[in-house]
């Protein structure tokens, strides 16, 4: 082993360990006393089994961890990436071709021995805490999309990259930069009105108070907005919530149907309110801007990286190749990957503590917005007491509780 597969190696296992520490930590958060502003609106037993829902998915986090990173050492140390690679270049395809199968491949058999963990999320512990609507025929035509979807929008940019640093050269990815760019920006307007309808129905929201009240709303904050759709989340879970997504006219705010069953017009203002205040304070923009730079980061490290022996020797591959070396950097980047998603998880909670400033702000109905953060908290049987280092790793928004003393405060 060399140094770059020591590196790769130690932070797998630290990733590992540290999850595993919080998690733990986490599991000894819990009490059972109800806090305060959580006493006389949360039923005893209801708490009880938010309690267990998080000790069985936290268990069952451990299986899957364990099970996937004995899989990814195995596959390695067993030279699998080199087994795989010796297949499809028998083939005798071009390095495109070549590179395309053997992601297609690694990806396919990774989907494989996962998907048993899929199921038993969904029918087994979504079922038990009453949570999952989704019928086997919804689960399967879903996996279908996603596959199609995957081939038909991710292949042809998968095939741009392994070209441009195939025969680019030097500029290679300062290409792959604009061409991810505009991947990404064409997304986030194809996404509301082309992708998100394979998998759910939204509907305008019908005529009446609520609407009057959200579309009022939205002109006293100047926030051109045609409609407010909703989404028929019942369909697959009885979880409730609520986002924005789009750009221009592709713009929208979505409701999901459950949420609307379990609040009262006061407190789903105040919900679209936080999504609003989202893109009022340009939280939305920023965070396209910085995916942005953050490719162009990864790219360049990428291209400097591509072709360097001591990466391909740390997976036992003889031969280099743009689509191995895509792979093995990957893994490689998995560090300062990390760092930077702990950044962007503080960045994600300060925003979302300004979204919630605004909602109050706006409406000046501070009321509602705590009401709709406990009937969320409630009904989704959320952690209330969350140690803080799993906060820290984990969570895009504040825990309840330090959203709700915030607003009071």
């Amino acid at each position: 082993m060399n140094t770059i597969a020591h590196i790769i190696l130690l932070a797998i296992i630290f990733d590992f360990i540290l999850n595993g520490i919080a998690d733990y930590l986490n599991l000894k958060m819990l009490r059972n006393d109800l806090p305060q502003p959580f006493q006389g609106v949360y039923d005893p037993d209801r708490y009880r089994k938010s309690q267990q829902y998080l000790k069985v998915n936290t268990r069952f986090g451990w299986i899957t961890g364990t099970f996937n990173v004995i899989v990814i050492l195995l596959f390695w140390f067993g030279k699998g990436f080199p087994l795989v690679d010796d297949w499809v270049r028998s083939l005798n395809y071009g390095p495109v071709i070549t590179g395309l199968s053997y992601m297609g491949i690694l990806v396919f058999v990774k989907s494989l021995l996962t998907l048993p963990f899929s199921i038993y999320s969904t029918f087994v512990i979504e079922e038990r805490f009453g949570f999952n609507q989704t019928t086997w025929s919804t689960f399967v035509l879903d996996l279908v999309k996603g596959v199609l979807l995957a081939v038909l929008i991710g292949t042809p940019l998968l095939a741009g990259i392994l070209l441009f640093f195939e025969y680019a050269g030097a500029n290679a990815w300062w290409y792959c930069w604009i061409a991810v760019t505009l991947y990404m920006l064409g997304v986030q307007f194809i996404a509301p009105t082309w992708i998100m309808p394979l998998f759910n129905k939204f509907s305008p929201l019908e005529e009446g108070e609520l609407k009057s009240s959200i579309l009022s709303y939205a002109g006293s904050i100047n926030f051109p907005i045609e409609n407010v759709y909703v989404m028929d989340g019942s369909r697959r879970s009885s979880k409730s919530n609520a986002f924005f997504t789009g750009f221009g006219k592709h713009r929208r705010i979505v409701l999901f149907d459950t949420l609307i069953k379990q609040h009262t017009a006061g407190e789903l203002l105040s919900v679209l309110a936080h999504e609003m205040g989202h893109y009022k304070k340009k939280h939305i923009r920023q965070s396209i801007i910085l995916g942005i730079i953050q490719m162009g980061i990864m790219l360049f490290l990428l291209s400097l990286f591509i072709s360097y022996q001591g990466l391909f020797d740390a997976f036992y591959m003889p031969q280099k190749s743009v689509y191995a070396g895509l792979i093995f950097f990957g893994m490689l980047y998995s560090p300062l990957g990390f760092f930077i998603g702990i950044f962007m998880q503080m960045l994600s909670r300060k925003n979302e503590t300004e979204a919630d400033r605004f909602s109050v702000e706006t409406t000046q109905d501070p009321h509602s917005m705590v009401e709709a953060l406990k009937k969320l908290s409630i009904n989704n049987l959320s952690n209330l007491l969350p140690h803080p280092l799993y906060v820290f790793l984990n969570y895009s928004h504040p825990p309840v509780l330090q959203r709700i003393q915030a607003i009071q405060g």
